[in-house]
């Protein structure tokens, strides 16, 4: 059987990295560095559908309601605002992404490069809101572990 409790942690990670990935190929076709940057945007589309993969596998094992935010007060709202934002922005920017690395493969870059001023903010933020909501969830506001025996 299957340790899923790794998973957040997981997912976090793939989405941090992701962030790292997308704001550096953003910065490297600034300079120029065409090479570099579809290096750099192809990791963080293999790292981005990791995550997708491994979210998935994680909430059909655990179920989608499996952790409960514990936050209380003003936290409450501001968790869920993100969440609701991070979570629609995520299903937009999924054929954002492939429609924008679709239009830089077949070499229509002027068509790339306008559905990527859209792409870029969209997939940085869902990226950087995962891992805010990871911490939020799972460290700031976590459930008080119980252990067995004290």
């Amino acid at each position: 059987m299957t340790d899923y409790a790794i998973f957040p942690i997981i997912n976090a990670t793939l989405n941090g990295t992701s962030a790292v990935l997308i704001a550096t190929g953003r910065g490297l076709i600034r300079r120029g560095h065409v090479a570099a940057h579809r290096a750099f945007m192809v990791a963080a589309v293999v790292c981005s559908t990791a995550f997708l993969a491994c979210y998935v596998l994680y909430h059909a094992n655990m179920g989608w309601g499996s952790v409960r935010f514990q936050g209380r007060g003003l936290v409450r709202p501001i968790y869920f605002a993100i969440l609701i934002s991070h979570t629609s922005l995520a299903l937009v920017v999924v054929p954002l992404v492939i429609i924008t690395l679709v239009r830089a493969l077949r070499g229509r870059f002027d068509r790339h490069r306008a559905i990527a001023r859209w792409t870029y903010p969209i997939w940085l933020y869902v990226s950087v809101t995962g891992v805010v909501i990871y911490v939020m969830l799972y460290h700031l506001y976590a459930a008080p572990r119980i252990v067995a025996g004290f």
